[in-house]
């Protein structure tokens, strides 16, 4: 059984709401439920479980079909040990926060700000945790090689100044971050070969869900090892649910995250 990275899914704040859609399925047993009283939509709310499970690296919520209600969701005993953890990380936050009011309103103020500041939260769909397995300058950029355990590899390129800043080093756990536009899914019998571009990923896995749309078909894909990402293929691309799938990001369209 996988060991959970339970700090990683945590790594965005107690203000986010994923950790609410998480309470809300405790309290009402229903993802419904919880993503109205979250004040987000159900789509929304999946895809707030799908992240999470990614960084934590462990099945979070079980979902029951049939029965007279219609069926429902809970908390698996991971997600419980989950929200534990966020609710003591959380009661922890306020003791340190008063702390610094206790110093005076100005000095309170000015912690709320930076922390404000400091618990940036991102609108990327797509967040992998990673660990860094090759560091590779090349001018004034760095490509950044992480691996995602047994899921296969993903790069990145940025800037030689982003990556020491971050303090990147080998060995060290990050999360990859790209938005779902950036991804492009194509069917795996017409995709590039598997010839490794120096300036793209390519990941395979297997069509979860397809939505379609006159601008796109938005495609989420899961890959070997239960990770998952989000991307769009071309409209009226074919792909169904179950069907094989390439997934193509360019290098520089990934971020490098560290987490907490």
């Amino acid at each position: 059984m996988a060991s959970p990275r339970f700090i990683d899914a945590l790594g965005h704040g107690m203000s986010d709401k994923r950790i609410d859609i998480l309470r809300g399925i405790a309290s009402t047993g229903s993802i419904s439920q919880a993503a109205r009283e979250a004040g987000v939509s159900y789509k929304a709310a999946w895809q707030a479980i799908d992240t999470l499970t990614n960084l934590a690296g462990v099945p979070l919520v079980e979902r029951a079909v049939g029965g007279a209600g219609g069926g429902g969701a809970s908390l698996t005993a991971q997600g419980g040990h989950l929200l534990e953890l966020a609710d003591a990380l959380d009661a922890a936050r306020r003791e340190v926060h008063a702390r610094w009011s206790a110093r005076g309103a100005a000095a309170g103020a000015q912690a709320d700000a930076t922390m404000a500041r400091l618990a940036v939260r991102t609108s990327m769909r797509n967040q992998l945790p990673a660990t860094i397995d090759a560091l590779a300058p090349s001018g004034r950029t760095v490509r950044v090689q992480m691996g995602l355990g047994t899921h296969g590899a993903i790069a990145s390129r940025i800037t030689q100044e982003s990556a020491e800043l971050l303090g990147l080093q080998v060995g060290m756990t990050v999360i990859a971050l790209c938005k779902a536009t950036a991804v492009r899914v194509e069917r795996w019998d017409t995709a590039v070969p598997t010839r490794r571009s120096t300036a793209g990923n390519r990941l395979v896995g297997s069509v979860k869900s397809a939505l379609r749309g006159d601008s796109g078909d938005e495609i989420a894909v899961a890959i070997e090892g239960g990770l998952q990402l989000v991307g769009f293929a071309a409209s009226g691309s074919g792909l169904r649910v179950r069907q094989r799938a390439a997934v193509v990001i360019d290098e520089s369209a990934v971020v490098v995250a560290l987490p907490g």
